[in-house]
């Protein structure tokens, strides 16, 4: 069982030294819908989100829909436990498994195979059980031989097939994806598809981030729909994609 319980939530960013900065502030003001505030001790904010409340449960496939700073990124780093609310609570109750960013905690220097440890490591698996899975992590990545060179020797082709490979393995409750993920050639791609989708499958809660009118349909049963860091529509994909993309 997973669920997720979000109550009134509103994330704050505080801006430190902001009287010296009124370029940046006005670009943080486009940047933001003009969602700048202060707090009780004068401070600038940012309020990425606002009053954000709404309850998941297994089976819901949600996308998040809003244009570029509307708070899609917060809300899926709110989810994986980045950031804490500043105001309201945030319940996430199941093991959450995170790909917005597949790439992090790749070392260059290291090897292949000794950066499928590096990033098994960041995504919460015990050194066991990446041995374990070590082989089959291998293999779906198409290296061969070039797992036991530097990473800074591989094409970026390569080194998307890696971190994508070890990224996958996990089969979380609750997954969180920015967008989808489709990397390598057209013959890996048609690997990667399958996996993806298998992983969507076993997990019970998916939240995905997308642009795309097309997977939000064919993926969630659920959209959220935010705006300037609040929540404009909660519905299903064919109400809230009618409205937010037009007929």
């Amino acid at each position: 069982m997973a669920s997720i319980e979000f109550n009134d939530v509103t994330v704050d960013f505080p801006i430190y030294n902001a009287s010296g900065r009124s370029l940046k502030k006005r670009l943080m003001r486009v940047a933001t819908g003009g969602q700048l505030g202060a707090d009780e001790q004068g401070r600038v904010i940012v309020r990425a989100l606002e009053g954000i409340t709404f309850s998941m449960a297994d089976g819901d496939r949600v996308g998040l829909l809003g244009h570029n700073g509307a708070g899609k990124s917060t809300l899926l780093r709110l989810l994986s436990g980045v950031y804490e609310p500043s105001v309201g609570t945030a319940r996430v109750s199941g093991e959450v498994g995170s790909l917005l960013d597949i790439s992090l905690g790749i070392d260059a220097e290291a090897t292949g195979r000794e950066n499928i440890y590096l990033r098994g490591g960041l995504l919460g698996l015990q050194r066991r059980d990446v041995t374990r899975q070590i082989e089959e992590i291998i293999e779906f990545s198409e290296l061969g031989d070039f797992v036991d060179m530097p990473v800074r020797t591989y094409s970026t082709g390569m080194h998307l097939r890696l971190a994508f490979a070890v990224s996958t393995v996990v089969r979380p409750q609750i997954l969180l994806m920015d967008e989808w993920l489709s990397v390598g050639d057209e013959g890996f791609k048609h690997k990667a598809e399958a996996r993806m989708t298998e992983l969507v499958q076993q997990t019970n809660i998916l939240v995905i981030a997308s642009h795309s009118r097309e997977l939000i349909m064919h993926t969630c049963n659920r959209v959220i729909w935010l705006e300037h860091g609040r929540m404009k529509m909660d519905g299903t994909p064919q109400d809230i994609c009618r409205a937010y993309f037009g007929e």
